[in-house]
Parts: C-alpha cells; structure tokens; sequence
C-alpha cells in the first residue's frame, strides 16, 4: 500500500533543499521504491537558466545513478508552492515517460494539500516510445 501524504512530505523534503536563488520557486520530487525507500530530488537552478535542472529528473537522474530502474518505482509525487497542483514541464514529462513505467502513479500537489493522481501515460499520452 502507498503511504502518499509520505510520499508527498518526502517531495517537500526534497523542495526545501532546492537551490533557486533567481526564481526563489522551489520544486520537490520523491520517488517511491518496491524497497520502501525514496529518491529525493529538488530544482537546481544555475545563471544560465538553460543549464538548470528541475526536481524530478533530479530524482529520476538519482535513481539511475544508484542503480534502480522503472521496475524499481512504486509511484512519485511533485510539489511546488503553487495554487493548484503543481504540472511538470514538457522534458520532465518526457524524461518520466523514459524511464518510469508507463502506468506509474504520479502525485501533483501543493503546500496546501491539494492533490490530482495521474499516471506517466496521463502526463504524456502521446510520447515517444522507449527502446525495448
């Protein structure tokens, strides 16, 4: 069972860490494993805004680069100060679409509790396919 107000407070876990010293808009991200341990992932930003990354390909690049794959991954969740649910850009959308698994529950939220439940595939219904 997922435990998602945990998998949520593990996002803003992630969101207080965030280096945004332009924006000042930080974003989190968490990634559940089959394990019962999370990958955290916050933004990063940098001078040269094409340079900076955002919160969940943080924590997706962090969960290839300790060895998990999107078999791994039970669910993730993304939360952002905003005034609905916080929605993930286009290349995260496609870096998700990459490297989790289709159908993986993806939790939007923000500091106030509001949530929306989505997949990977609801994200991006049309993206590119990964290799096989």
């Amino acid at each position: 069972m997922i435990n998602k107000t945990e998998l949520v407070n593990q996002a803003v876990k992630g969101m207080n860490r965030a280096y945004t010293p332009y924006s000042k808009f930080n974003v989190g991200a968490s990634l559940l494993l089959k394990d019962g341990s999370y990958v955290i992932g916050c933004n990063v930003e940098n001078a040269s805004y094409g340079l900076t990354n955002c919160a969940e390909r943080t924590a997706l690049f962090k969960l290839v680069s300790e060895g998990y794959n999107k078999d791994d991954v039970v669910a993730m969740a993304i939360v952002g100060e905003t005034d609905d649910p916080i929605s993930p850009c286009g290349a995260c959308r496609q870096v998700m679409a990459e490297l989790l698994d289709r159908n993986t529950l993806v939790i939007l939220a923000n500091l106030k509790g509001d949530t929306k439940e989505t997949t990977v595939e609801g994200l991006l219904p049309y993206m590119f396919s990964d290799l096989k």
